[in-house]
């Protein structure tokens, strides 16, 4: 994405998000530029699956302000009219155990429009497919499904309103390493073709140096530092030197 194009997609200002006494988020600030990739990392504890849930509303904040789109997360009215414009992978997949793929793709769709069963139907086969999954695929149950089909098809959920917003947490999480690449490389895909913003959590190293147009390190209770990857490794932080420097930075850093 060009540098010079500062559409905000996502502005996080302030934020303090704390569980009882326990202060997870503080005077934290993020901005998501539209048309981006922006990865998402920090060490355990630090809040980032919180962060995420926050922007969504799932969570109410102790103090600052969201807006997604240009609209305030914190205002329940403004929450409802962009949930058909963003779509979430959560970590497990979050997907119904008693349906089928194609019917776990179809319930945003019955959810959020009026459109005729017919037209839900194909439009259900076609995220199943733009997710790389066959069509037999949207039959089965999760259950059936191996770990990187399960992904897939909580993708293909994710994509089924057409969304301008794609929220990944660990999206690469317990894929072996040809898994992983190859859904890497099917986000970058969908990215361009579908001109998605993509927020992702990851601890990937490899996917934060194949698809991530910035990284934003969650350390300290705020937003450490977000820039282009080659800015993030020139900071001095201890975390930061530590996760990109150590040994399996370095080798990730080679294989780039």
């Amino acid at each position: 994405m060009s540098g010079a194009q500062k559409d905000l997609a996502i502005e996080v200002k302030n934020l303090t998000n704390a569980f009882g006494s326990h202060v997870v988020h503080q005077h934290l600030d993020l901005d998501v530029y539209r048309g981006e990739v922006l990865g998402l990392v920090g060490g355990s504890g630090t809040g980032k699956s919180v962060l995420m849930n926050t922007i969504l509303g799932l969570r109410e904040p102790q103090g600052g302000s969201i807006h997604v789109l240009g609209q305030d997360t914190r205002n329940e009215k403004g929450r409802r009219g962009l949930e058909s414009h963003w779509g979430v992978l959560f970590q497990n997949g979050a997907l119904f155990s008693s349906l089928t793929v194609k019917e776990n793709v179809q319930l945003p769709l019955r959810e959020h429009t009026h459109l005729p069963e017919k037209l839900i139907s194909e439009l259900a086969d076609m995220r199943i497919m733009l997710a790389g999954l066959e069509p037999e695929a949207g039959h089965k149950k999760p259950s059936e499904l191996s770990g990187g089909m399960l992904k897939r098809a909580a993708l293909a959920r994710a994509l089924a309103l057409d969304p301008e917003l794609l929220f990944l947490d660990e999206p690469t999480s317990g894929l072996d390493p040809i898994s992983a690449a190859a859904f890497d490389e099917l986000i970058t895909q969908l990215q361009s073709t579908l001109d998605l913003t993509v927020f992702m959590i990851t601890h990937d190293l490899d996917s934060l140096y194949a698809i991530c147009d910035r990284v934003a390190v969650l350390a300290d209770k705020r937003v450490e530092v977000v820039a282009p990857l080659d800015e993030v490794l020139k900071s001095e932080h201890p975390w930061i030197q530590a996760y990109f420097h150590g040994k399996r930075g370095r080798s990730s850093a080679v294989g780039a």
